[in-house]
């Protein structure tokens, strides 16, 4: 989340939905970016609960279809808390690194795969079950531009001319998985990401295409 005062902006950061690159083009052309305390995101209601003075703001966020999502959010905590042990060959868990004292990825840590984390991590932890559009939407409110990351650099470019600055093309960070998304789905995990999710796929036109 990212707000400036100046510029009479606020960013919802809806997590794995390239918010770190949004981030990066703020910061180059917004000097008085402040948050709201350690949450890194909050949802619209709280924020707005917080300070309701920027209920005036010009809130933006970005989504991300929701099969490609859990894939991505599953390929980085994976990469991180399932590592090879030197001796055993055996995956295991990150303790002491800069995402070790992170409650949820601790957890997926502990699920045996891709399925488990869609089938039993949308059970069992509820950020993972978190439709995106409950982020940038509260009664009365909602955000007042809603990019997707399918179009990052077109959609990017709607918040970089807001800000004044020259349109170009944005830089990639935190990119996780390899090969389709589709790949990693079966009939199972494809239809729970569409319960768990239906909201976004009705408001965003999402399909698992």
């Amino acid at each position: 989340m990212l707000i400036s005062d100046a510029h009479r902006l606020l960013f919802i950061h809806v997590p794995k939905t390239g918010g770190v690159t949004v981030e990066t083009v703020v910061r180059e052309g917004v000097d008085d970016l402040r948050d709201l305390g350690p949450r890194r995101h909050p949802r619209l209601r709280w924020v707005l609960t917080q300070e309701p003075g920027l209920a005036d703001y010009w809130t933006f966020g970005f989504v991300r279809n929701p099969w490609s999502r859990m894939v991505s959010w599953w390929s980085m905590i994976d990469r991180w808390n399932r590592r090879l042990g030197p001796a055993s060959g055996k995956p295991q868990v990150e303790h002491d690194g800069p995402r070790g004292g992170n409650p949820l990825w601790r957890a997926v840590a502990q699920y045996d795969g891709f399925e488990e984390f869609i089938l039993r991590g949308t059970e069992e932890l509820p950020r993972l079950a978190t439709p995106q559009i409950s982020f940038l939407q509260t009664r009365g409110r909602k955000a007042d531009f809603i990019g997707r990351t399918e179009r990052l650099a077109t959609d990017i470019a709607v918040v970089q001319e807001r800000l004044g600055l020259p349109v170009a093309e944005p830089p990639r960070r935190n990119s996780w998985s390899k090969g389709p998304w589709q790949d990693y789905y079966d009939d199972r995990t494809r239809r729970r990401i569409a319960e768990v999710y239906e909201r976004d796929v009705r408001e965003f036109g999402y399909a698992f295409d």
